[in-house]
């Protein structure tokens, strides 16, 4: 019988991996800032057009930015925390779904935890 099972996937901290993410969070902060921008630019657009509720428009558009605004803070702290973080360290990537095999007679040891991929430089370093 096979069973669906996450496995945690982690990732080692070197120089390339600590740039690599810098630059991801440094690309999703810049991209969020532009649609800031477009919003903003959209607002103006539309209350000039006087279709919509002024009131309504500006509070739809107005929450769009906030929950943008605030993505980019925690960006800005994942950023600080990236360079706190000490080469070497394990940073958890992702969680993904594996087959596993078992048969009558196998043991079933649920401390046994939950297994791990590590990958250092995009190459899986060890399997836990």
């Amino acid at each position: 019988m096979q069973l669906i099972q996450t496995v945690v996937v982690k990732q080692i901290l070197t120089e390339t991996s600590k740039q690599q993410l810098f630059d991801q969070y440094q690309s999703r902060k810049l991209q969020l800032q532009k649609e800031c921008d477009q919003l903003q630019f959209e607002l103006k657009r539309l209350e000039r057009t006087k279709n919509f509720s002024p009131t309504t428009l500006k509070k739809h558009f107005e929450k769009e930015i906030q929950m943008r605004k605030e993505k980019i803070k925690l960006l800005e702290f994942q950023i600080e925390q990236l360079h706190i973080l000490p080469l070497g360290s394990e940073l958890k990537e992702k969680e993904v779904q594996a087959l596993i095999e078992v048969k009558v007679g196998d043991v079933w040891n649920e401390e046994a935890g939950q297994p791990t991929i590590v990958i250092k430089d995009g190459i899986i370093e060890d399997i836990r």
